[in-house]
C-alpha cells in the first residue's frame, strides 16, 4: 500500500509552531497581565477594596464601561450600514471614503482629541451649531461618547465589510421573489449571515473604547465625578507613585472587560451554533 503522502506547510511543524505562540503570547500578554495580579497582591483585602470602590473610582467606571458600550451599540448599526454601503453601491469618491474609514487606525489618538475638541467645542463648527439648543459636547460626558464611537468605528465596518461582500445578492432576490418584504429579508437572511462578524467587530470596538486614552482627555475635561475616565484615574495614580492603587484599578477593569467579552464571545458561539442547526 502506497504510502500517504503529509500535506506540505510552509511554515514550521505543530510543535515548533505552537511553541513560538506561547511564547510570544506569554512575553506580550501573559507576564504582563500577570505582573499587574501580583503588584495588587501587595494590598490586603480590605485595602483593595477601599481602592477600587472609591465614589471616584466608581464615577470613573460608569463613566467608562457605560460611554464604552453606547459607543460600541452606536457603531454597530453605523457601521453595518457604511459597510452595506461601500459594499452594494457605486458612487463617485467611494474610495475615499472607504480610505476614510481607517483614518482613525492611522490618526494619533492625541490629534483626534484635539480635532475633536475643536470641532465640537462651544465656538467649534460643530459645537456652536448645537450650543444654541443647549446641547453641550465637548467636556462632557457626551464628548468622551464622541470620541470613542470615532475610535471604534473601523472595528466594525472591517468587520462586517469581507462578510457582505461574499454574500450574494441572489439570496436577497430569491427571498423577495418568495414574497418577503425588506425587513423580512434583512432580519430572516441577512441577519444571521451577518451576525458573527457584527458581534465580533461589536466586541472589538467595545475593547478599544475601554482602553482609549489620548482622543477622550482632551474631549471629556477631565472633570471627577462628571466626565473622567478611569484610565485617567490610573495615570493619575502612576505620577502620583501610587503603583499598587493603579494596579488595583487596572485589574479590576481587566476583569470587568473579560467578563464582558467572554459574554459577547459566548453569544456569538450560541448564535453561529443556532444558524448551523438551523441549517
Amino acid at each position: 500500500m502506497a504510502k500517504k503522502n503529509k500535506p506540505h506547510n510552509v511554515l514550521p511543524g505543530f510543535n515548533l509552531s505552537l511553541g513560538y505562540t506561547l511564547l510570544y503570547l506569554s512575553l506580550i500578554v501573559l507576564i504582563p497581565l500577570s505582573a499587574a495580579f501580583f503588584k495588587t497582591t501587595e494590598l490586603s483585602l480590605a485595602e483593595f477594596w477601599h481602592t477600587v470602590t472609591t465614589p471616584r473610582v466608581l464615577a470613573s467606571y460608569k463613566l467608562t464601561f457605560g460611554a464604552s458600550l453606547f459607543a460600541a451599540v452606536t457603531n454597530a448599526f453605523f457601521g453595518l450600514l457604511t459597510a452595506w454601503v461601500l459594499v452594494r453601491y457605486s458612487f463617485p469618491g467611494k474610495k475615499i471614503i472607504d480610505a476614510l474609514v481607517d483614518l482613525p487606525f492611522a490618526l494619533p489618538t492625541a490629534v483626534a482629541g484635539i480635532a475633536l475638541t475643536a470641532v465640537y467645542s462651544g465656538n467649534g463648527w460643530i459645537g456652536s451649531l448645537l450650543e444654541p439648543y443647549g446641547i453641550k459636547v465637548a467636556f462632557t460626558p457626551l464628548g468622551v461618547v464622541v470620541a470613542l464611537t470615532f475610535i471604534g468605528l473601523p472595528f466594525v465596518v472591517r468587520t462586517v465589510q469581507p462578510v457582505l461582500e461574499d454574500l450574494e445578492a441572489e439570496t436577497e432576490e430569491a427571498a423577495a421573489s418568495l414574497g418577503a418584504n425588506r425587513w423580512q429579508t434583512f432580519r430572516r437572511v441577512i441577519l444571521p449571515a451577518l451576525w458573527p462578524a457584527l458581534l465580533t467587530g461589536f466586541a472589538l470596538a467595545f475593547a478599544r473604547a475601554v482602553g482609549e486614552y489620548g482622543s477622550v482627555i482632551f474631549i471629556a475635561g477631565n472633570m471627577p465625578m462628571v466626565s473622567e475616565i478611569t484610565p485617567l484615574i490610573i495615570i493619575t495614580k502612576l505620577e502620583q507613585y501610587d503603583y499598587t492603587g493603579a494596579t488595583a484599578i487596572a485589574v479590576v477593569m481587566l476583569i470587568i472587560s473579560f467578563l464582558l467579552l467572554l459574554a459577547i464571545n459566548g453569544l456569538q458561539w450560541w448564535s453561529s451554533h443556532r444558524n448551523h442547526s438551523a441549517k
